[in-house]
Formats: structure tokens, sequence, C-alpha cells
């Protein structure tokens, strides 16, 4: 249950920063949905290894490195879901890090249950 409140909200938060983001497009909320799936998917399986292939250079640039990562997987998330559009790794950049900042506090908000 938690995990399926999770995708809900990151769908819903693709859509509202698309909607205000010039440069980032998505076609419907099933669409966002989808988004958030492969978004998911894309962080459990392909990010770790890319974090570990990049490891000096993440180390070197003390961790700067990994906001290109996280625009990596926005673009490898554009190309494998239609309907998603993001205009350029810069783009991709400043999505990356407002989804994961509106990503924290949602989650917060969402799960004070104490």
């Amino acid at each position: 249950m938690k995990l399926l409140l999770r995708i809900l909200l990151t769908a819903i938060l693709v859509m509202i920063i698309s909607y205000f983001m010039n440069g980032v497009s998505v076609d419907n909320f099933i669409t966002s949905i989808i988004v958030a799936v492969v978004l998911g998917l894309l962080n459990i399986l392909v990010k770790p290894i890319l974090v570990l292939l990049t490891l000096p250079v993440t180390i070197f640039t003390l961790g700067l490195f990994l906001l290109f990562i996280n625009a990596a997987m926005i673009l490898l998330c554009t190309k494998i879901v239609g309907g998603f559009k993001v205009d350029s790794l810069w783009t991709a950049m400043l999505f990356s890090i407002v989804l994961s900042i509106s990503q924290s506090i949602m989650y917060r908000l969402a799960n004070d249950d104490k």
C-alpha cells in the first residue's frame, strides 16, 4: 500500500512539475504513472551500477556528479516512455532536483502517522 501511495504521489508531482516547467511535457496522468514506475525501476536497477562505475568522478566532484546521473535517469526515462519529453540535460537536471525535493516533502507529509 505504501508503494502504491508513493507511485501516485510521484505521478502527481510529475504532472505538476511538467505543467510549470518549460521543456518538460507529459501527455496525460496515465503517462505520469508510467513515468513514476519507470523512474523507480531505473533508480533501483540502473542507477547503482552508474554510481559504482563513476565513483572516482563522484568523489572528485564531491558528489555533484550524482546530479548528472539523476539527469541521465530522467533522459533515459524519456527514451523508454512515450508521451514524456524533456528537452535537454539541463532541463532534466532541474526537473530531477525539483522532483527530489518535492518528493521528500510529500513523502514526509504523507507518512505523518506518529
